[in-house]
């Protein structure tokens, strides 16, 4: 799944939405992880937080784009980077999904949604996100089939 849409500030946000009350934090703590994330454009580098950069295979928590999505799946990285491009160019909100193939063969599903503002000016402006790691690492295709 990749994803882009223009940002729209005038669709209102739905009446509640940030109401902590109607959240469920405990089952998505059950299922995954989430992490966020933030991308200064002027500059070209993204700050993960201390789990993101380890399942990334990241020693610092800073890193430029190429450097976080080399541990992507090989046939999502030009989508991903695609997204980031028109993100940095257009404010955007935007999310994804793909699988961190890691060293020892283990498969980390990772989806992300961010959004991008301030590029008004030309080499600026922010991206904004999060990252949510299911709680389970695949070994291999094998490990995922179909009932027959």
């Amino acid at each position: 799944m990749f994803k882009i849409a223009r940002a729209n500030a005038a669709v209102p946000l739905t009446p509640g939405s940030f109401d902590d009350a109607n959240q469920n934090h405990e089952m998505l703590a059950q299922f995954s992880v989430s992490e966020a994330w933030t991308g200064d454009l002027s500059i070209g580098m993204l700050r993960l937080g201390e789990w993101s950069a380890m399942l990334h295979g990241l020693a610092a928590l800073e890193s430029g784009l190429l450097s976080l999505i080399r541990c992507y799946d090989t046939k999502d990285r030009s989508h991903i980077l695609e997204l980031f491009e028109q993100a940095a160019t257009l404010c955007s909100s935007f999310c994804f999904s793909t699988t961190i193939i890691m060293p020892n063969g283990f498969r980390q599903p990772l989806f992300c949604m961010g959004e991008s503002n301030g590029l008004e000016q030309k080499y600026s402006g922010s991206m904004v996100g999060v990252f949510i790691f299911p709680r389970f690492k695949l070994e291999g295709a094998k490990q995922i089939s179909s009932r027959r």
